[in-house]
């Protein structure tokens, strides 16, 4: 990462006042009572509270960056998920291999905070959110953020900001407000460029049918929240620096999990203004990057979903694959009614329900059918962790253990689903007619390409984006 993005994340804390600033902010105290922290995460642990002024809480706080470990990275994602809402740090470190010892170092060399410190901020910073931009009760409120309770959450707002969720909310501006019409409105703010037209053209042709869909410049999807199915939508905000995500629910528990998936789908979770620097140095890929700067890699809003969606696109066309998955998911999946009218009507099925299913039924082919069999009885017997933290080639061997598994899927599969930025999948046939549509060289074999990669390394995965989206 370069000196202007490491700055660009720094906040000032001002000893004085016991707050912590972004640069610009109109407040000019002595330098001498000041100090730069890396990160507002950083800061919140040294004890500084985020100033009302220039408002550095409202920034995204992007921790994944290229210099992250990998068990950092995994454990990060955990707690995005809401794992360390009812587990302790030695029960997510049990989950990742470490002890907790170990895993508070790694967070407090790398994050500037514990794991433990870390997800209680997710929750108090969300709970700020919706305390401005909703009208909902602080017991909603306490609810949606993923609180035991309002006592817990008082005690940690306090501790977070210096105020009660009372207090704060009185402080709200009216320009913090959405307003609301037919569903809850929040904003979902993004990290640097982003482009979400980019986005919503790579997934159209590549959604389920019945489970999402992107129209009208939206993408929409069911989603279970806490045994409340309910439809997400997620269109540009209003003023276009952000999105904005529209909460049909009928129920707000947990809504702060519907958030983490959607940001984690646009991956909006992972600092890559580093390998969009790199890769603009490159001579072939540079005119990519300076013409779609805003360009992303993109996640998934779950894991299991797109592995499967990912599987039933071997060898067959984007729209061939989507129409397999379609016939899964009305054949196997969980009907939720209400939702016809903008045709939406299920759940993906469970690792447990695909595992035990006869998928000749729906006209899934023998291989693929054993393939996504194999890999969902991975899933659900625990043999095959999504949150595995191994090194790339390990994981990559694990994943081609599996029946039907090849180093095209098991390399989309490190990128979508397992958050790899480094994946690489250089068999791709459209990949290497679009490198041989840049080259004067013509198209290159599977091993002359993976060798010029290796210059985009540890980014090949937003190159992979880059070349195949120009």
């Amino acid at each position: 990462m370069s000196l202007i993005e490491l700055r660009e994340r720094e906040v000032n804390a001002v000893f004085t006042t016991g707050i912590y600033c972004r640069a610009g902010c109109s407040g000019r105290p002595k330098r001498s009572n000041t100090a730069p922290y890396p990160t507002a995460m950083a800061a919140q642990a040294a004890g500084f509270r985020p100033c009302l002024s220039c408002r550095p809480d409202r920034r995204p706080e992007v921790l994944i960056d290229g210099a992250t470990p990998e068990v950092v990275r995994q454990a990060l994602m955990l707690i995005t998920d809401g794992f360390m809402d009812g587990n302790t740090t030695d029960v997510m470190g049990r989950r990742l291999g470490i002890s907790a010892r170990h895993l508070n170092r790694l967070f407090e060399d790398h994050i500037g905070a514990t794991p433990t410190l870390v997800a209680q901020s997710r929750r108090a910073h969300f709970a700020r959110r919706l305390l401005d931009e909703t009208n909902l009760s602080v017991t909603d409120i306490s609810d949606a953020s993923g609180f035991r309770s309002v006592r817990q959450m008082n005690r940690v707002m306090l501790s977070v900001f210096h105020f009660t969720p009372t207090e704060l909310r009185k402080k709200r501006r009216k320009t913090d407000r959405l307003v609301v019409d037919g569903g809850l409105r929040l904003r979902v703010p993004c990290p640097g460029e982003f482009d979400f037209a980019a986005v919503l053209e790579y997934l159209e042709p590549r959604v389920i049918p019945g489970v999402e869909s992107v129209t009208d410049g939206a993408y929409r999807r069911v989603t279970d929240n806490c045994g409340c199915p309910g439809v997400i939508e997620v269109s540009t905000g209003q003023d276009e620096t952000g999105l904005e995500l529209v909460a049909h629910l009928s129920s707000f528990t947990g809504l702060q999990g519907d958030v983490a998936r959607c940001r984690s789908l646009f991956g909006m979770d992972v600092d890559i203004s580093a390998a969009r620097s790199d890769l603009a140095k490159d001579p072939l890929l540079g005119p990519l990057v300076s013409s779609r700067p805003g360009l992303t890699i993109l996640g998934s809003w779950d894991r299991f979903e797109t592995a499967i969606r990912m599987i039933l696109g071997q060898q067959v066309t984007v729209k061939g694959a989507s129409t397999l998955a379609g016939r899964i998911t009305s054949e196997l999946g969980v009907p939720v009614p209400g939702f016809d009218q903008i045709g939406l009507g299920y759940l993906f099925p469970s690792a447990e329900r695909l595992a035990a299913a006869d998928l000749s039924e729906v006209g899934i082919p023998r291989t693929r059918s054993l393939a996504i069999r194999s890999f969902a009885g991975a899933v659900a017997d625990g043999s095959l962790d999504l949150y595995d933290h191994s090194e790339l080639p390990d994981l990559i061997a694990r994943l081609r253990t599996l029946p039907g598994i090849g180093p095209w899927t098991a390399n989309m599969l490190a990128m979508r689903v397992f958050g790899y930025m480094d994946a690489f999948p250089s068999s791709d046939l459209g990949l290497r007619n679009a490198f041989a549509n840049l080259s004067s060289n013509g198209a290159p074999s599977e091993k002359g390409l993976e060798e010029t990669a290796l210059s985009w390394s540890p980014w090949r995965a937003l190159a992979f984006n880059y070349l195949l989206r120009p």
